[in-house]
């Protein structure tokens, strides 16, 4: 992203592959033009929320006209960095990390796990859906050698903290943390954390409050 992006609030910044996704979409359908009402029925996200996270990258389209699909989808394309790809390991091959082995990220995102870890991994590695998977005192070796960015961790809440610390140490930009454990990281290392426990109480929140209302 460019310079203008490092005061974007983080919530607009996870809203951003959202818009270049429904964007795309309008973009294959052979749609020219777009309104913030359009983006708004399509997404479900107020059409107020859509100009205010446009807003912080300047003059994306004009009153009384919209957007120009093409030009935001080139747009978010060299924000998000689409023509470059990320590569990224994984670090834990359990239940949910199987599930990101058989996920192909390159198909639709810019990113591509090339390598994965596990202590399951047997000696001299193993291979899945074309990812080597390695033990993970093969760490520090393997993982310049794949040319890693980023990382998803996949561990259990004992070993999250270690891994962090070896992966932020071997130069790892970013660490999508699946593990119900804050981690502590150096400043330069970006982590985002998703609890799948709290991620389910809030919904059944939002559920519940939702039938309370009506």
């Amino acid at each position: 992203m460019d310079e203008k992006t490092n005061k974007v609030p983080q919530a607009t910044s996870k809203r951003l592959p959202l818009y270049y996704r429904f964007i795309q979409k309008f973009a294959n359908s052979g749609k020219e033009r777009v309104s913030s009402q359009e983006l708004s029925d399509a997404m479900k996200i107020d059409s107020a929320t859509i100009r205010r996270d446009f807003s912080y990258f300047g003059a994306l389209g004009k009153k009384g006209y919209g957007y120009d699909v093409r030009t935001l989808l080139e747009f978010f394309r060299k924000t998000l960095d689409q023509d470059e790809a990320t590569n990224v390991a994984l670090v834990g091959v359990g239940s949910l990390g199987n599930a990101f082995l058989k996920y192909n990220f390159h198909k639709n995102h810019n990113t591509r796990i090339v390598v994965a870890f596990d202590p399951n991994a047997g000696d001299g590695g193993t291979i899945v859906n074309d990812i080597p998977i390695f033990r993970p005192d093969e760490l520090e070796k393997r993982l310049g050698e794949y040319h890693v960015e980023m990382a998803i961790l996949t561990v259990p809440s004992r070993a999250a903290q270690e891994m962090a610390d070896r992966l932020a140490a071997l130069g790892v930009k970013g660490i999508l943390n699946f593990a119900p454990v804050r981690l502590s990281v150096p400043e330069g290392v970006r982590i985002h954390s998703i609890d799948l426990s709290v991620e389910m109480q809030a919904l059944i929140y939002s559920i519940r409050n939702d039938e309370k209302s009506t």
